[in-house]
């Protein structure tokens, strides 16, 4: 039997690659691992309908095509080391599996706070299980919640919290807004006014130096001196590539693993890397290359890199594709097209006002780069009409 490709990492963007392969035309075997023991399920409703209890987890499981029928699933299995040269990568029981090509799909972990103090009451969400501990926490009569980071993750774990009755909830982050790294500050402003008015609180540049309690949190101490009461804390600082198995392969894994402009790793025709543990060039841009953390790279990236590994590359474009993303919290919805981050020292209202539904447009050299939306479904209708627009942007020059 020949050797299979094998997708390290089983979550969407493995599951997505593994699809891809066989509509590429790969008929030979297919291995997917993963250390979860789960089928691959939709990470994003975690910090907002499944932590709200609106969602059960049976409707969040993706459901495989046709074509996987017959893949090997290697669930709650790490992938600890490879051997790119040997063409083999090594399992957390010893067993050494043979590739005749590797995909690169373990995705990311979220980055933990080094702070003196308990660690009981602490909580992540990245995970089933982290949303299921988290849910039992914030649904105890009384809880004082406190979220460290107000990105995505961090201001939607603060939407649902308030949601679900939490007798206070703040928000802490060094920087001066909320989610002004991908927003900008125009519109970061205008969502710490939402925020607020919604009653959560925000505790803005200053940091967590320690947790006080003795076996559990119950209060966080902040650089500035102040202390905050707390039963429930909620760490969302980021994330942490998981790439420490390819390690001594001499590859570029600064943030997670550098792949050239068709998601090859390390100028290998056999190896390529998928989801947002890729750090790309995307030719629609500057050709820097930057990690995406958004919910449609799994599958663009898979995409693209089956037909790589397949060896139907021939004539293939370099990979340009168009960022999106969206993020519900309370009553409103945030919904980008393109690559804000890019734009955000020209940001303009295209459309409505700070007060209500806005559309905000990002721009580079005076071109337009990217939309986000803030607001009800009328903003984002609005966003989703600037996308042929921004497909048909010429590529900015590096």
């Amino acid at each position: 039997m020949s050797a299979p490709i094998v997708v390290a990492g089983a979550s969407m963007a493995g599951l997505r690659a593994a699809e891809q392969l066989r509509a590429a035309g790969w008929t030979g075997p297919v291995t997917l691992v993963g250390d979860e023991p789960l089928m691959p399920y939709n990470r994003p409703p975690l910090s907002k309908e499944v932590l709200a209890g609106k969602t059960p987890f049976e409707s969040l499981v993706f459901r495989p095509r046709a074509s996987v029928a017959d893949v090997t699933w290697r669930l709650g299995t790490r992938v600890t080391s490879a051997d790119l040269d040997r063409r083999t990568v090594t399992l957390d029981d010893g067993e050494a599996l043979p590739y005749a090509g590797l995909v690169v799909a373990t995705g990311m972990r979220p980055r933990r706070l080094r702070c003196p103090g308990p660690t009981a009451g602490r909580h992540t969400v990245r995970t089933l299980a982290d949303a299921q501990g988290l849910r039992e926490a914030l649904t105890r009569s009384g809880a004082r919640v406190v979220v460290v980071g107000a990105g995505f993750i961090g201001c939607e774990v603060a939407a649902t919290a308030v949601a679900l009755g939490a007798a206070e909830v703040t928000v802490v982050d060094p920087l001066p807004l909320p989610m002004v790294g991908p927003l900008g500050e125009l519109l970061a402003e205008a969502l710490l006014k939402r925020h607020e008015q919604r009653g959560v609180r925000f505790a803005l540049g200053t940091g967590v130096t320690a947790f006080e309690g003795d076996e559990h949190v119950t209060a966080v101490v902040l650089g500035n001196g102040t202390v905050l009461p707390a039963d429930v804390v909620v760490e969302s600082v980021g994330s942490v590539a998981n790439t420490e198995w390819l390690d001594d392969n001499g590859l570029d894994l600064t943030d997670g693993v550098l792949t050239d402009e068709h998601l090859r790793v390390g100028g290998r025709p056999d190896v390529v890397a998928v989801g947002d543990v890729a750090r790309f060039p995307n030719a629609r841009y500057d050709g820097v290359p930057r990690r995406v953390e958004h919910w449609c790279i799994p599958t663009d990236t898979a995409k693209h890199a089956a037909r790589v590994l397949a060896g139907k590359s021939d004539g293939l474009a370099p990979f340009a594709p168009l960022p999106t993303f969206w993020s519900d919290q309370h009553d409103f919805r945030l919904q980008s097209f393109g690559a804000p981050v890019l734009g955000k020292d020209d940001v303009r209202v295209l459309d409505g006002d700070l007060d209500g539904d806005v559309l905000a447009g990002y721009h580079a050299d005076g071109r337009l780069v990217g939309v986000v939306a803030l607001g009800g479904q009328a903003a984002a209708a609005a966003a989703a009409r600037y996308r042929a627009d921004l497909l048909k942007q010429p590529a900015l020059t590096a």
